[in-house]
């Protein structure tokens, strides 16, 4: 099941039975998403980049999830299970594009809870914003929620995409590609790193002659992935990798997380 919302030039399709992914979003008639069941952009909960060994402590507790990036457990598991559609609307007085998905926690991550997107397209086309939330059933358990964009590295005309964003500082990475807990000056790519900016992160990729889109997110972590010649990854997420045993943020009955990322876009050509 696909849902497909249109506003000016953008469209905007929505894969609920492949992890609630951004399957395609065409702005002008240009794809900026890299195409196939993997790619596009894709939700990561409940945890967030990758996991040491797969293994996370709860109080006395140590819990396994899958290794699916040996020997780490990779990008949560909202992605590769279906999600449930609970609206879509269209505001009659701001024109925004709306629709909300959600899904239950279950095995193999060891707590129940509900999970919640929405994705919202500007009424002029020009921007899209995407939210989401865990809620648990009762019991505490730590969490993170971000989002994983394949943004394709050139549109099939124009040049190559440019980056540009400035972080506070960059998280060293060690041999297994888990931050060592030591801050660094951010460095010169290509990168598979995670950069802090506590103020928000920003990140706005330049296709030259083409489109510029920038990605806002209050979140405070930012991953950048440019390793492969296809396309590039400007990840907004609520933690750094590995943050379960790091900086692991709880989810309570009084405390839901929430989290939410904006992208907006103009045409340079």
């Amino acid at each position: 099941m696909t849902t497909r919302l249109e506003a000016g030039d953008a469209v905007l399709v929505i894969d609920a039975a492949n992890g609630c992914r951004i399957s395609s979003l065409q702005v002008r008639g240009d794809e900026l998403l890299r195409q196939g069941p993997e790619f596009g952009s894709f939700p990561m909960v409940p945890w967030c980049g990758r996991i040491d060994h797969g293994r996370f402590p709860v109080g006395g507790e140590i819990h396994q999830m899958p290794v699916n990036a040996p020997p780490h457990a990779n990008h949560g598991t909202g992605r590769d299970v279906p999600w449930q559609r609970v609206a879509v609307a269209a505001d009659p007085d701001e024109g925004v594009r709306t629709a909300v998905f959600s899904y239950e926690l279950a095995d193999p991550w060891p707590y129940k809870g509900t999970v919640t997107q929405r994705f919202e397209l500007a009424g002029d086309g020009g921007a899209l914003t995407v939210s989401m939330g865990v809620e648990t059933a009762g019991v505490s358990f730590p969490a993170q929620v971000g989002w994983h964009p394949w943004f394709l590295r050139n549109l099939g005309r124009g040049g190559d995409v440019e980056l540009a964003f400035s972080p506070v500082w960059q998280e060293e990475r060690g041999a297994d590609h888990l931050p060592t807990g030591r801050r660094i000056e951010p460095q010169a790519g290509p990168w598979d790193d995670c950069f802090g900016m506590p103020y928000g992160t920003e990140v706005t990729l330049t296709w030259p002659e083409v489109l510029e889109l920038t990605v806002t997110s209050r979140q405070e972590w930012l991953v950048v992935y440019d390793e492969q010649e296809a396309a590039v990854c400007t990840e907004p997420q609520s933690g750094p990798p590995n943050g379960l045993n790091t900086a692991p943020r709880l989810v309570t009955p009084v405390d839901p997380l929430e989290g939410a990322m904006t992208w907006t876009w103009r045409p340079l050509g």
